[in-house]
């Protein structure tokens, strides 16, 4: 399974549901319809080879599936929805010791390269976040690398498992899964769908039954 399912990507208003397409017009439905399927496209080629760890360095140009590569869409002072997974989703924040890496890691971080977290939440496997960059900046992708590679080594070695040939080669643990999704927020409904989703997300994958419960998540500070 990919980063984000169908069921999330209508959720958050990325592609339509099928349910309401019989209330659009003929050519708004096969342009709707060309458009998304457009977007899986893309989703696919891009994230087909997805399943290592980059704490090491990411890629600006990364390379996809069919000899295609993939760039990120890179706007300053924009805002973002990430989606970061551990390697072989591996429950890495089941420990309590490693959400506080990972809290570290976000202040150390944020001191040198500042960027305003939006909403938040850790869940075992993976890591769903909105930031807003500051005017002008569009690096998300060094705040990345160095938040996983801050968590990365200083993580219990029982997290490290042994690297391929190629890993060994670039440097890197096998602590999170290669690269992350991103997309760009587009405008207010959209940024509204993506703080929902987030916080709702520990509920979908029946951890808790309210978004409240989850206790690594920003929507106790604005629920």
């Amino acid at each position: 399974m990919g980063l984000c399912d169908r069921e999330d990507l209508i959720f958050l208003g990325m592609v339509g549901d099928p349910r309401y397409v019989g209330g659009r017009s003929r050519v708004g439905t096969w342009v709707f319809a060309i458009a998304g399927i457009g977007f899986f496209w893309v989703w696919w080629v891009t994230h087909a080879t997805l399943g290592g760890d980059s704490s090491g360095g990411e890629c600006w140009v990364d390379g996809g599936a069919l000899g295609m590569a993939y760039r990120r869409l890179y706007v300053p002072g924009s805002t973002y929805f990430f989606t970061v997974v551990t390697y072989d989703r591996q429950p890495l924040f089941n420990d309590s010791a490693n959400v506080q890496l990972l809290r570290e890691a976000f202040r150390r971080v944020k001191r040198h390269h500042p960027f305003t977290v939006e909403a938040i939440v850790v869940l075992p496997d993976h890591i769903h976040a909105l930031w807003t960059l500051p005017e002008g900046d569009v690096d998300f992708s060094t705040r990345w690398r160095l938040i996983k590679a801050h968590v990365s080594r200083r993580c219990a070695k029982s997290y490290q498992h042994s690297p391929s040939a190629s890993r060994l080669q670039k440097g890197e643990k096998t602590v999170w899964q290669r690269r992350f999704w991103e997309h760009l927020i587009r405008d207010q409904r959209d940024f509204d769908n993506h703080v929902a989703y987030i916080h709702n997300n520990p509920v979908k994958h029946g951890l808790v039954s309210t978004p409240a419960e989850w206790p690594h998540s920003s929507f106790h500070k604005h629920p």
